[in-house]
This record gives structure tokens, C-alpha cells and sequence, in this order.
């Protein structure tokens, strides 16, 4: 699938598997023996242990060291505390996810003001420019994932009826991205239907504000969810309210898959490779400090998922054989003579 945003500077995307290192610059990082800490804004999500898995076997294959990974539990000021303390450990390179694009912005510079190299997933804080204050970002294309979203939640709702956005209320580059492509997809593709918002500050609170959608829109036909751990608090208050509700989500969760190939209210995913963008990521980490200058931004394409794909893209995502569950779902191979 084609890339379809622009980078945080309107950068045209570099694809991730054209981003590699020669043999020699290979030989040259296993020589330097660097080490690298990664901030993150969870580790617990099934995401963030992909990313973090494909991080960690790049730079472990070019002789570079994971020496410590900081899970900010989507906490700011945490984050800021975490890189404003790493700025003056013995650590060549820091990976982060900005949680916040304008208050975390100074203390992600304070890791280049430091003389480390810093590599971004997703967003660039606001202010921050390639090659100065950071070597790449690297993210999947969150606009395209939003396209999906759009796409595969269009065909279960009825003309003219009402959309629901379960939207992150915080300053998130990579979710705003998102929902900006659903609604810019939805106006050109089914203008018939109409868009109301409900928005969380924390995971926790995408249960109550599906529920506050819902009170508010009784008439809710469908409900696009920016990622898939709210998205299961969107299908828990929806059944929870007596009704069947069609959504779409980013991220091919483990809940979410099972839901999807249940039959449950998930109707469709817009899947991330996040173990490939970890590889990706540590490319360019190894790149930067080889002052190899790689493309200030790389992206990965989005994979549509349905029920009539879920194993297979459960394979790719995960590399794994996908659980009993979603195997009921695949319909079996007829019998050629």
C-alpha cells in the first residue's frame, strides 16, 4: 500500500526497506560497542513490546546495547523528568515516542544539546528540526491508517447516518493524524454522513466517553476508535447500552483481533507493523551514530484487516501462528481434484 502523509515537516516518506547499512558501516558500529536507551510511552500494550522487539534484536545484530527502557505509562511529565536525567548518562543514543509535541519538546532537545543522537517514533516535538535536534523519525503512515479506519468502516453504515471519532485528547501527533484522514476520507467518499466527537485524556476513560457519545447521539450508526486498547472500552460501554454498533480501530491487538474474528463489534483494523518499524528504528539509530545521515523521516504502510484476513495478517504483524480463536474464523481450503 502506498504512503499517503507527510512527515511532521511535510517531509515525503522514505520508505523503511529502502533505509539499510552497508557491510562496512555494519563492521564499524560492532567495533564502537554503543549503548542506547529507549523511552517509551508504555510498554505494555502488544504494540510497544513489537516495537521494542525489533529495536532491540537491530541493535543487538550491530553490536549496540539496549541499557535501559523507560515505560512513561503515557505520563508528560515523566517523560520530561526521564529525558532531562538521561541527557547526563553515558548512553550514545536515545529512542522516544513524544507524548506531548509542545511541552516535551525541550526536554528532547536537551538530548541533542547533550551530544547524543535522537531518534523519534511517530512525531517530532514542536520546534524540533531533522539534522539538528534529531537524526530521523520513524513512524507508520498514521494518515493512511486513518484512510483504513475510514474505508473499512464505510460499507456497515446507512445513508446518512451518524459517525462517532473516539479521539485521544492530548497533543499526539500520530492519533490526530489519524482522525484528520478519517474525516478527510469520509467527506469525499460518503458525504451523507454526519461526524460527532468524543474525546479521552487516559485509557481508562474510553469506556465513559463512548457512554457520554452515546446518551448524547442515541442515533450512532458506527464509531471509529484511534487505537485498539480504547477501542475495546468503545465496544464494552456499546454493549453495555443494549446495542451493535460497528467499529473500526488502529492496531491489531490481541482483544481486537478476537473480537474481529468473533463476530464481535469490530468490523475492521488498520494494522501497524510496529516489530518492523522497530527494525527500521534501529537502522537508523545505527546510522546516526555512524553520523550516516538517514532520511528525516521513514515510513511504514498500513495493513487493512478484516475477518477474511485476520490469520494472515496476524502472522505478519506478530510472527506468530495466530490463536485458536482467530483460526474458527478462517473459512477452510475446498478440495481441488
Amino acid at each position: 500500500m502506498a504512503i499517503t502523509g507527510l512527515g511532521p515537516h511535510g517531509e515525503r516518506a522514505v520508505p523503511a526497506n529502502q533505509v539499510g547499512l552497508s557491510d562496512a558501516d555494519a563492521d564499524a558500529a560492532r567495533s564502537r560497542h554503543f549503548s542506547v536507551a529507549v523511552v517509551l510511552h508504555t510498554t505494555m500494550s502488544d504494540w510497544a513490546k513489537e516495537e521494542l522487539a525489533g529495536i532491540v534484536a537491530t541493535l543487538g545484530r550491530y553490536g549496540a546495547a539496549v541499557v535501559e527502557v523507560i515505560d512513561c505509562a503515557f505520563d508528560i511529565d515523566r517523560q520530561i523528568s526521564e529525558l532531562r536525567r538521561l541527557a547526563g548518562e553515558p548512553v550514545d543514543a536515545v529512542v522516544s515516542i513524544p507524548i506531548g509535541s509542545s511541552r516535551a519538546a525541550d526536554a528532547h532537545r536537551a538530548i541533542s544539546m547533550a551530544g547524543k543522537k535522537l531518534l523519534l517514533l511517530d512525531n517530532a516535538p514542536t520546534g524540533m528540526l531533522p539534522g539538528k535536534d534529531y537524526v530521523s523519525v520513524i513512524s507508520t503512515d498514521n494518515f493512511g491508517l486513518g484512510q483504513i479506519g475510514a474505508e473499512l468502516l464505510a460499507p456497515y453504515v446507512p445513508q446518512n447516518g451518524k459517525i462517532g471519532v473516539l479521539a485521544y485528547g492530548v497533543d499526539f501527533f500520530a492519533t490526530h493524524e489519524r482522525e484528520i484522514a478519517f474525516r478527510k476520507w469520509m467527506a469525499s467518499h460518503r458525504p451523507d454522513l454526519s461526524l460527532v466527537r468524543s474525546k479521552f485524556a487516559d485509557v481508562s476513560q474510553a469506556r465513559s466517553a463512548t457512554a457520554d457519545l452515546l446518551q448524547a447521539n442515541p442515533d450512532l450508526a458506527g464509531l471509529f476508535a484511534v487505537w485498539d486498547v480504547p477501542a475495546t472500552g468503545a465496544a464494552a460501554a456499546i454493549l453495555d447500552a443494549g446495542k451493535t454498533i460497528p467499529i473500526t480501530t488502529v492496531d491489531l491487538g490481541n482483544d481486537v483481533a478476537a473480537d474481529l474474528a468473533g463476530g464481535g463489534l469490530i468490523k475492521g483494523i488498520a494494522a501497524q507493523l510496529p516489530y518492523d518499524q522497530g527494525v527500521a528504528t534501529g537502522i537508523a539509530t545505527i546510522l546516526g551514530l555512524l553520523e550516516r545521515q538517514p532520511p528525516p523521516w521513514i515510513a511504514l504502510p498500513g495493513l487493512g484487516v478484516t475477518v477474511a484476513n485476520v490469520v494472515e495478517a496476524y502472522q505478519v504483524v506478530w510472527r506468530a501462528p495466530a490463536p485458536a480463536a482467530l483460526l474458527k474464523a478462517r473459512k477452510p481450503r475446498k478440495n481441488t481434484p
